[in-house]
């Protein structure tokens, strides 16, 4: 009996012993990624070609997606308002679902899915084909040529993908909810500016997408810097960032919820 409990605490504490110097590494690493802020933004041209990268490349999946997610929501919120005779304010449900929540949760999951796993195996694959150590070599930091304008691409943007899919889904709920259904036009957009706060919904929502960036684009780079150098840590890696970026996005984003909206 005595050996069994000493081999199960023996195991359960190297577990821990290495999950708080893996979680203690991951904070350095991110530390050390947000401190290089002022010489990532002294080589504009290198930050703006990743953001091009990381932005344009999940444009369309972020367009269509919060069309589509528009859609859904002018029908969903027609047919729940109807039935308290409150159709006019359909802009205004719309509006304040992709503003407060759809729009940077979703956009955060659609870019980890997308920008997330092509930044991990680009920093993955650099480290298969040893290309990292090569510019280690050669007195050039990994972190700072590399992985840093990554990072900060990817938090620059996330909060303008998120803003363009909210007002895509806007466009979409319009459309069904005037066009097709025949929700007046004037009550839409009225109910929606006036119910609709810059500060309290839009820049919490921008706050939000910005707290998604750091954490989507952090752990996207942290997996591919830490995968291991074959084709099949490359893949564990990439399967890694997506599952722990979902379920970062959705715990961050309770939490920011209970802080912004909770008084």
């Amino acid at each position: 009996m005595m050996p069994i409990l000493f081999n199960f605490f023996s195991t359960a504490g190297r577990a821990v012993l290495s999950s708080l110097g893996r979680a203690g590494y991951g904070a350095r690493f991110f530390l050390r990624l947000v401190l290089e802020i002022s010489r990532v933004f002294k080589r504009p041209r290198r930050l703006i070609r990743q953001i091009h990268f990381i932005g344009n490349e999940s444009l369309l999946i972020i367009a269509v997606s919060g069309l589509f997610v528009g859609f859904v929501l002018g029908l969903q919120g027609y047919y729940t308002l109807n039935r308290y005779g409150a159709q006019e304010a359909l802009g205004l449900l719309v509006a304040l679902s992709l503003t407060r929540e759809l729009g940077p949760v979703v956009t955060a999951l659609l870019f980890a899915g997308r920008a997330g796993t092509s930044l991990t195996a680009e920093i993955g694959l650099m480290k298969a084909g040893e290309q990292l150590m090569a510019m280690e070599m050669m007195a050039i930091q990994p972190v700072s040529a590399i992985i840093a304008p990554r990072f900060w691409a990817g938090v620059i943007a996330m909060p303008l993908l998120a803003a363009i899919f909210s007002a895509v889904g806007v466009i979409g709920g319009y459309l069904v909810g005037v066009r097709l259904i025949g929700v007046d036009a004037g009550a839409f957009w009225s109910q929606m500016q006036g119910g609709v706060d810059v500060w309290r919904d839009i820049g919490n929502g921008v706050v939000k997408s910005m707290a998604f960036g750091f954490t989507v684009a952090f752990i996207a780079l942290f997996q591919g810097y830490e995968a291991k150098p074959t084709p099949e840590g490359v893949a564990r890696a990439t399967t890694r960032t997506v599952v722990f970026s979902s379920l970062a996005v959705l715990g961050l984003d309770f939490v920011l919820t209970a802080l912004m909206f909770g008084q």
